[in-house]
C-alpha cells in the first residue's frame, strides 16, 4: 500500500505518536510519504499529488482533518483520521479508536464510508468544515481557549465560557431553504456531527449522512444561561442532546443563510478565522470517504454508504 500522511506538527501535544503508526502499519513493499505541516501550509500544494496513494492519513486536530477532507472532497479517495489534536471531536463521533496499533489496522483494512461535509461560503472564499461552524459566543470561546489548550486540554473551552460569558448580542437573521427566521442571540452554531465535549450531543440528532445542516440559534442574552444546560449533559454523561428551548432553537436545511447586526466573529472546527459575519452554510452530501471500525458501522450503516 501507498500511504500519504500529512502530519501537522503544530498540533496537540507533539508526543511522536504518528510514527509509531507508520512503523506499525509498514510491511515489505509498502511506501509511506510523510508531509510535515503548521497552521500557515499549503493544504492544496500538499495535496496536489494525493490521488497517487490509496490512503491519505490527517493526523492533526479536528481544523487539520476538516482541511484535508475539503481538499479532497467528492474524489473518492480514503481518509484516515488520526487524532493528535486537543479535543479530537471527529474522531469520538466516528466511534475511533486512538491507540496507534488499531489505527494501523484500520488503514491496512481501509473499510470506509461516506459523510457530509460543510461549506462556509463568503462571497469571495470558501472553506470547509467536518464538525460544526458558528458565530458569535463559540467563536469568542475558541479563540479565547487557544493559548489554554496545551496547558488545560478540553477543559480549556469550559474555561473559556465562563471567562467570556457576556458576550456581544446580536440582531440575527437566519435563512434556511426559503425559511426566514429573526431573532436576537449571542451566536449560531451550524451543525454536521454534533457531538461535543463530554459526550455531549449539541444538536438534536446526531446525523452526518443526511445530506442536510443543523443550524441552532443561541437565542438568550446572556451566555450564563447556556452554562447551566451545558454542564448539566456533561455531568449527566449519558450522551444526552441539548434539546429545543427558549434559549436553544434548532433548524435543519440544505443551505443557510446567517447575517447579524453587529457582525460576529466566525469560527469552524474549533479554529477562530479572520472573518465575521454574514456567510453562507450548505451542506455537501456525502464528499468525505474516510476509513471506520466497525463501531463506525454499526452506528451510522444505515445512513452512510459503505464501501
Amino acid at each position: 500500500m501507498k500511504l500519504l500522511v500529512l502530519n501537522n506538527i503544530s498540533a496537540g501535544p507533539g508526543d511522536g505518536a504518528i510514527y509509531d503508526f507508520v512503523r506499525m502499519f509498514s510491511k515489505a513493499g509498502d511506501e509511506v510519504l510523510i508531509r510535515s505541516a503548521d497552521e500557515q501550509s499549503d493544504f492544496p500544494a500538499l495535496l496536489a499529488d494525493a490521488s497517487r496513494f490509496d490512503v491519505v492519513v490527517a493526523s492533526g486536530g479536528d481544523g487539520t482533518i476538516a482541511h484535508v477532507c475539503y481538499e479532497l472532497r467528492y474524489t473518492n479517495i480514503p481518509i484516515l483520521v488520526y487524532p493528535s489534536g486537543t479535543a479530537n471531536l471527529i474522531a469520538q463521533n466516528i466511534l475511533h479508536p486512538f491507540e496507534a496499533p488499531s489505527l494501523a489496522a484500520l488503514a491496512r483494512e481501509c473499510r470506509t464510508m461516506r459523510f457530509d461535509l460543510g461549506e462556509f461560503d463568503f462571497g469571495e472564499d470558501r472553506v470547509g468544515f467536518m464538525m460544526m461552524a458558528g458565530c458569535g459566543f463559540d467563536a469568542t470561546m475558541m479563540s479565547a481557549a487557544k493559548p489554554m489548550k496545551d496547558r488545560l486540554g478540553p477543559v480549556a473551552y469550559f474555561r473559556a465560557a465562563f471567562d467570556n460569558a457576556s458576550p456581544q448580542v446580536a440582531d440575527i437573521s437566519l435563512d434556511v431553504d426559503g425559511q426566514h427566521v429573526e431573532t436576537k442571540g449571542v451566536g449560531v452554531v451550524c451543525m454536521n456531527f454534533s457531538k461535543v465535549q463530554f459526550d455531549v450531543s449539541f444538536g438534536l440528532a446526531n446525523l452526518p449522512s443526511d445530506g442536510l445542516i443543523d443550524a441552532c440559534i443561541l437565542a438568550t442574552q446572556n451566555a450564563w444561561n447556556l452554562l447551566p444546560t451545558a454542564l448539566g449533559a456533561a455531568l449527566d454523561r449519558s450522551g444526552k442532546t441539548l434539546g429545543q428551548s427558549d434559549i436553544l432553537k434548532y433548524y435543519r436545511g440544505r443551505e443557510i443563510r446567517v447575517e447579524t447586526n453587529p457582525p460576529l466573529p466566525v469560527e469552524y472546527d474549533g479554529d477562530a478565522i479572520e472573518r465575521t459575519t454574514p456567510f453562507t452554510v450548505r451542506a455537501l452530501p456525502g464528499a468525505a470517504r474516510l476509513i471506520v471500525s466497525q463501531e463506525c458501522i454499526d452506528e451510522f450503516g444505515e445512513a452512510g454508504e459503505q464501501h
